[in-house]
């Protein structure tokens, strides 16, 4: 049976679902009250009787950016079997799938946008990167038990690659409008994976 959410809840929500947008495209210090105002339909009053701050919703933003990205990302390796084929899965599905919410990937976004200006949206990065950086270490550690890649590989390496190599092309991609580097990195990344499985 589905969650029945009071007016409140459902009005809360739908200004997170609308802020993330915003914050993801603009990025906090660029995002201003009369852009939020705007983009729920909401007075100043009603966005800030649920939450309690600009930094507050921001939070609630990316929280919901970030459970949105790790959802869709999920459901598609949830249909792959072995723990191999979920890291090949999920190298294609960051280089073809579009963000879950307008404005590119959120994590690095958030982590860019945070570095030198507000440390609890960093913290809240850090741990979605904790997150994705521990369900590929974890992959990784499920491919060596069933033997499917060679003992002496090392699953924090290979995951900080992976993030690396992937959110780097990502950068690079939008930075130039041309997905080249993402599909070089999707490439290496393969080649990567496919040279530590074992024969």
């Amino acid at each position: 049976m589905g969650t029945f959410l009071s007016k409140g809840e459902k009005t809360r929500d739908k200004i997170i679902r609308k802020a993330a947008a915003v914050f993801n495209q603009r990025g906090y210090s660029g995002t201003s009250l009369s852009e939020l105002m705007e983009e729920t339909g909401l007075e100043k009053g009603g966005i800030y009787r649920h939450f309690d701050s600009k930094e507050d919703l921001a939070v609630a933003a990316f929280d919901y950016a970030w459970s949105e990205i790790k959802q869709r990302r999920l459901a598609m390796l949830d249909q792959i079997p072995s723990p191999l084929g979920k890291l090949h899965g999920m190298i294609n599905g960051f280089a073809a799938k579009p963000s879950a919410v307008p404005g590119g990937c959120a994590l690095m976004n958030t982590a860019i946008d945070s570095d030198d200006g507000n440390p609890v949206l960093r913290a809240h990065a850090r741990e979605a990167l904790r997150e994705w950086l521990s369900y590929i270490e974890d992959l990784v550690s499920q491919a060596l038990r069933k033997g499917e890649i060679d003992a002496g590989a090392s699953p924090s390496s290979i995951a900080s690659i992976i993030i690396a190599t992937l959110e780097g092309s990502l950068m690079m991609s939008r930075l130039t409008n041309d997905r080249t580097a993402m599909s070089h990195a999707r490439e290496h990344l393969h080649k990567m994976v496919d040279g530590i499985t074992t024969k």
